[in-house]
């Protein structure tokens, strides 16, 4: 709760900043597509239902992507002074992720009215499709945490990285078919996940249940590696932080 007031507390527009991006960011690529200046060929929806999803749900995970390492950083003073369980910054980050998602529904189910979308059974399930993108973006993070934690490089690299892996990702185009492109939805890890979520939401079926279901089985084992590996290091990361 103190993370999350204090993220708006000195901004104007407050909690929209959590609306704008995914929404601009969608704008812009339907008035290219709507303009004939770049055509990502058609879609299953309306591509401004299609683009709003996908800039949605890429922002809920380059911010879950982001969270565990904001986290440890914002808290290296009390780390280095006070004896309290490690674990709490993740789960801390972690929950802050989950008012992020509800914040990210608000935006979903107004696109659903405003397009008017038809629900369907399987929009129930989109948001276990959405948690297992936030899972998989904490995880990245937390294998990246002890080394930014000690070296601002890897925040650099790691905004470059995320605006690269945005363009190889068919967050605002369909999965590409031909080969070696249709490598996009399935070796890119967001792929199958945020086009499980977004199909599932959308049109009510899980149109890739393989790479989906292989992607967050991966997660889930990799999330355990990350956590193991984020409990061994951190006392190292305090010992050099306090010398």
């Amino acid at each position: 709760m103190r993370d999350i007031s204090a993220r708006y507390r000195q901004s104007i527009l407050g909690v929209f900043w959590a609306f704008l991006p995914p929404i601009l960011t969608g704008l812009v690529f339907i008035i290219l597509q709507s303009r004939k200046i770049v055509s990502f060929g058609e879609t299953d929806i309306p591509y401004p239902v299609f683009a709003l999803f996908g800039t949605t749900l890429w922002q809920l995970f380059t911010e879950s992507l982001n969270s565990p390492m904001n986290s440890v950083r914002s808290a290296r003073a009390m780390l280095a002074k006070i004896n309290f369980p490690r674990e709490a910054l993740v789960v801390a980050a972690f929950y802050q992720m989950l008012y992020n998602l509800g914040i990210k529904l608000v935006i979903l189910a107004g696109i659903f009215v405003y397009f008017g979308i038809q629900v369907t059974w399987g929009l129930m399930l989109a948001p276990l499709a959405i948690l297992m993108l936030i899972l998989l973006g904490m995880t990245l993070g937390l294998l990246l945490t002890p080394l930014g934690t000690l070296f601002t490089d890897v925040s650099s690299g790691l905004m470059f990285g995320i605006q690269l892996w945005f363009f190889v990702t068919p967050v605002v185009y369909p999965p590409p078919q031909a080969f070696p492109f249709s490598l996009i939805g399935t070796v890119n890890p967001v792929g199958p996940l945020l086009i499980g979520a977004r199909d599932l939401a959308t049109k009510g079926v899980l149109t890739n249940i393989e790479p989906f279901l292989i992607v967050s089985s991966l997660t889930l084992v990799g999330l355990f590696i990350a956590w193991l590996i984020y409990r061994t290091s951190l006392p190292i990361i305090i010992e050099r932080m306090s010398a």
